[in-house]
């Protein structure tokens, strides 16, 4: 491994900074393993699992593990080896406002009027049939 090589995140790298950052946190090798369960609202068995290596949480064990110890959850993702930290700067935000079928068009390329407002027809078509269906199973 090259000192420019991203370092690998093993189930035993995350053990070693999770038993590290607890210990930071307050929550001591000997003793402090079934309050930080408690606190992070994890079972003991499954912060005992984590600090053993054997695995790696799902994302909602991964989730509560950073609200317990007050860490982004995009390092805690990066530390389990979910996501390179490289692929971190390629997510976009999520926008809590949709966006408009012209401005997905023009993400996809399509820039004709003609095959704008095509699309546009299309995507509201699916809507209308999508609202259908769940009024009719709703």
């Amino acid at each position: 491994m090259t000192q420019d090589a991203p370092k690998q995140h093993t189930p035993e790298t995350f053990a070693a900074w999770l038993r590290e950052v607890m210990t930071r946190r307050g929550y001591p090798e000997r003793g402090g393993q079934k309050k930080f369960a408690q606190d992070a609202g994890l079972s003991a068995p499954t912060v005992s699992r984590l600090l053993r290596a054997d695995g790696l949480p799902d994302t909602r064990t991964l989730e509560a593990l950073a609200t317990a110890l007050r860490v982004g959850l995009p390092e805690i993702l990066v530390r389990a080896g979910v996501v390179k930290q490289e692929d971190l700067a390629n997510l976009r935000p999520i926008d809590p406002n949709p966006i408009t079928p012209r401005e997905a068009a023009a993400e996809l390329g399509i820039t004709s009027p003609e095959g704008i407002e095509a699309f546009e027809r299309m995507v509201n078509g699916l809507r209308a049939v999508e609202t259908d269906e769940r009024s009719a199973n709703g």
